[in-house]
């Protein structure tokens, strides 16, 4: 089996008008970037309004480990064999962030025979959204103390600013800052930071904005500062929402590129699932459903963040509603949460398998508590033995699902078409009965703990005098019907990474608490979570580089 950056560079791509012609986007409303991808005009977006929407597919995973799940490869399997079957479907998923890809993850757009191309770009540069999203946001943080400098009008308290800088790369020097250093040309010193574009409350704002309008008034409503009556600042007090919304006019246009059997998939906005919601830009959700018959997305990391979120943030938000819910697994990653170590991996372990399908049960029970029938995907790696697979199944199905087992990664569309009728039946069952998980009356803290012990399963949520005050602050002004995004470890049901499995009864720590106004929710910064990530010892920047066939090596 070829690698996955030699199979994408061997893909017979088809011209980014074609790719647009299938779902019925005439070329004068295509973007191109280049000739495989596009951004598809807000005109044309416009005039979908009114058209009936396709289906819509969510892919979650378990939690991840170092064995791999394979999400984003089963989200694109599933679209292409979907396809295979005579359905009109459309993938979406996020854009990467430079930040992993050059620092411990690495680039990715699915894998082997299930991937979304042009890789490199995609995994670079693109179509520049996330430069215009860190240009959007630090251009306010400059009109932040350009105000401040030129007589302070708004009585800004320099110590109640609460809007910081970002880039989208992993810096831990930048977290925590002095800024305006150097004398009185300068400006008056203060201490700030940094944090990681995907966690930028621009980016919550673009991928939840319905169209330049709503994103405007959006980028209006943030909230950057407090005087010294602790009355809020917002960027329109500043001016500079207009400017913002300039910058970002382009990056609001859904990107259009291919699978590698020239399937639709919209690839837009990059929102972190443990820092941030963790899901694609509502605006091309919508499009694709305007458009296919089937729309196959993906929530970040697993169940417990992504999928939370997606239902509980963006579906409420953007006015979705799922009709079937994909639940993604390896027997390598459940042996894993079962207890054995990745170098043990290869060698069959039934009894490690079912202990780690408590970290499987877990996701598919939680799922079901937002009214959306799933289905559970095995993604197939060739270690795994048949008694090992039927475990995963036996299990499953005592939990009333059904798990498939999937082949796409090494077949493309042929290997997954069992999932894809199965999904198809579940869709049109009309069995789907979408609902939050709390309602958007319920005080703020409560939803904290609501999401803690509903999905977490913690016995506790532990918050200081500190937190508790700000959220009954911003519920007297008028935010407490927002809902809430958590940020924790993507790798336990805990604060803390090493705890696999299903654990029960722990506490949940939230350290901090901030308001994003203009995205539309509160952020809870559980246990050691950092929003600016730091580079690991051995970063995947040292092994990136050009071959001398001019290729991209070490990316992937």
């Amino acid at each position: 089996m070829k690698t996955d950056i030699e199979i994408a560079r061997a893909a017979k791509k088809k011209p980014i008008q074609e790719i647009g012609a299938r779902l019925g986007v005439p070329a004068e409303h295509l973007l191109p970037f280049g000739h495989d991808k596009a951004k598809i005009s807000a005109e044309f977006i416009a005039g979908l309004a009114g058209r009936p929407r396709g289906k819509l597919v969510l892919v979650t995973a378990i939690n991840p480990t170092p064995a791999g799940e394979g999400k984003t490869t089963t989200t694109v399997g599933l679209g292409d064999g979907l396809n295979a079957i005579g359905k009109r479907a459309a993938v979406c998923i996020r854009e990467a962030s430079l930040g992993p890809n050059f620092g411990m993850k690495g680039g990715a757009a699915g894998g082997g025979l299930a991937q979304v191309v042009p890789m490199e770009e995609m995994n670079l540069h693109f179509t520049g959204d996330f430069h215009a999203i860190t240009s959007a946001h630090n251009l306010l943080s400059a009109m932040i103390d350009n105000h401040i400098y030129w007589g302070n009008e708004l009585e800004i308290d320099e110590r109640r600013i609460v809007w910081r800088r970002v880039m989208d790369m992993n810096d831990r020097a930048l977290r925590d800052i002095v800024v305006s250093l150097g004398g009185v040309a300068n400006g008056f010193p203060r201490q700030t930071g940094f944090d990681i574009t995907v966690a930028s409350e621009v980016m919550a704002i673009l991928c939840l904005a319905a169209d330049l309008a709503d994103l405007k008034t959006r980028l209006g409503d943030i909230i950057v500062a407090y005087t010294r009556e602790k009355k809020p600042v917002y960027a329109r007090d500043l001016k500079a929402d207009g400017a913002m919304a300039v910058l970002l006019a382009q990056a609001m246009q859904p990107n259009l590129v291919q699978t590698l059997e020239n399937n639709p998939a919209f690839v837009h906005g990059g929102p972190f699932a443990n820092i941030a919601h963790g899901c694609n830009s509502a605006i091309a959700t919508k499009t694709a459903l305007a458009l296919a018959d089937y729309v196959v997305t993906e929530a970040g990391f697993g169940a417990d963040l992504g999928a939370e979120k997606f239902m509980n943030i963006k579906c409420r938000k953007a006015g979705l509603a799922p009709d079937a819910v994909v639940i993604v697994a390896t027997i390598r990653a459940l042996k894993m949460n079962g207890g054995v170590a990745k170098e043990a991996l290869g060698a069959e372990n039934v009894a490690a398998v079912k202990e780690g399908c408590a970290n499987l049960g877990r996701h598919i029970e939680n799922v079901a508590k937002f009214g959306v029938p799933a289905i559970v995907a095995i993604n197939h790696f060739v270690t795994d033995t048949e008694a090992e697979i039927e475990a995963v199944k036996a299990h499953v199905a005592a939990l009333g699902a059904e798990a498939v087992l999937c082949r796409h990664w090494a077949e493309g569309s042929k290997g997954i078409e069992a999932l894809a009728h199965k999904v198809v039946a579940i869709a049109e069952s009309g069995k789907a009965a979408y609902r939050p998980l709390y309602a958007d009356e319920t005080p703020l803290f409560a939803k904290i703990e609501t999401v803690a012990k509903e999905i977490y399963r913690a016995a506790e949520v532990a918050a200081p005098a500190s937190v508790l005050s700000q959220l009954k602050e911003w519920e007297a002004a008028g935010y407490g019907h927002l809902p809430v995004c958590m940020a924790k470890t993507q790798y336990s049901f805990t604060t803390d990474p090493t705890v696999r499995g299903a654990p029960v009864g722990h506490s949940i720590p939230v350290r901090e608490v901030r308001l994003s106004a203009g995205a539309g929710f509160v952020v809870a910064i559980c246990g050691e979570i950092m929003t600016m990530p730091g580079l690991p010892r051995r970063p995947a920047a040292e092994t990136i580089r050009f071959n001398d066939a001019g290729e991209i090596e070490g990316l992937f």
